[in-house]
């Protein structure tokens, strides 16, 4: 893991500076239709949040499960990045569909079930694009680690590690949120690390505290899933936040990031 220790920090997105602000991503598990997007796109705006989920796809579990639009959700992401001043973060899944992402998204995000998914490592290791690592949930810190390694040497250092949970006996939460990853991570390497607190429980009555306890634990931002309306989101609607219980958060979620000097 030697590149990872010497990658230097990341330190923008773009305008958006890693090392000031608390990067704080928010929108529904999966795209499901435009309304859905253009609600949650407005609500953000409104409350000053600059980066959006828009994920055409959604790896599950289950094939049965929802998988997002697809194909048809690109035109819905053209549409919101025109008509809002947003940030577009999206899963990559397919590296056939690289080119639209290089052209339409920010932030592209490795997923999970990709961590280890080493030719796709190799490929977006070779663009200059910002990109979330998520943890596997059933990988160490170390195989996270390396996985990073493969991108970095194709020559990308603009990663964000994201941990999300990790499965364990533990049967109450979805996974268990490993917050001791956080500051471990920032001792072993200058990579910006994320939490993931939706996915990590499993449950939107626990997302706030985790949320909290993964700043105060040195997280250099926030993915959360928040949705216009969860009782009938088609994919994770446990974890999902209503606009309501986002904007009860996100004053605390604000006073949390100004004691560690980050601006939300």
């Amino acid at each position: 893991m030697e590149l990872v220790k010497k990658v230097k920090r990341m330190s923008a997105i773009g305008d958006f500076s890693l090392n000031e602000n608390l990067l704080l991503i928010a929108g529904p598990c999966a795209m499901e239709n435009e309304a859905q997007m253009v609600k949650t796109a407005e609500f953000l705006v409104k409350n000053g949040i600059r980066f959006l989920r828009a994920y055409p796809y959604k790896p599950r579990t289950s094939p049965n499960s929802f998988q997002g639009l697809g194909k048809d959700g690109y035109r819905i992401i053209q549409n919101l990045k025109e008509r809002y001043h947003l940030k577009i973060v999206a899963e990559l899944v397919d590296l056939n569909e690289l080119d639209f992402y290089l052209e339409n998204v920010d932030l592209i995000q490795i997923g999970a079930r990709n961590m280890q998914n080493f030719e796709l490592l190799k490929a977006v290791g070779k663009i200059k694009k910002p990109l979330i690592l998520k943890r596997g949930f059933g990988n160490t810190i170390e195989e996270w680690l390396n996985a990073a390694e493969y991108i970095l040497k194709g020559g990308n250092d603009q990663i964000i590690l994201c941990e999300r949970g990790i499965r364990t006996f533990e049967t109450m939460t979805r996974n268990t949120m490993d917050i001791s990853a956080i500051p471990l991570v920032k001792m072993l390497t200058n990579l910006p690390i994320i939490a993931d607190p939706s996915h990590a429980c499993g449950r939107s009555d626990l997302v706030k505290p985790l949320a909290m306890a993964a700043v105060a634990a040195g997280a250099d931002g926030l993915l959360l899933e928040v949705h216009p309306d969860p009782e009938n989101s088609l994919s994770d609607k446990e974890q999902a936040l209503s606009f309501e219980e986002f904007s009860k958060m996100l004053p605390d979620l604000r006073k949390t990031a100004a004691l560690f000097h980050k601006k939300l």
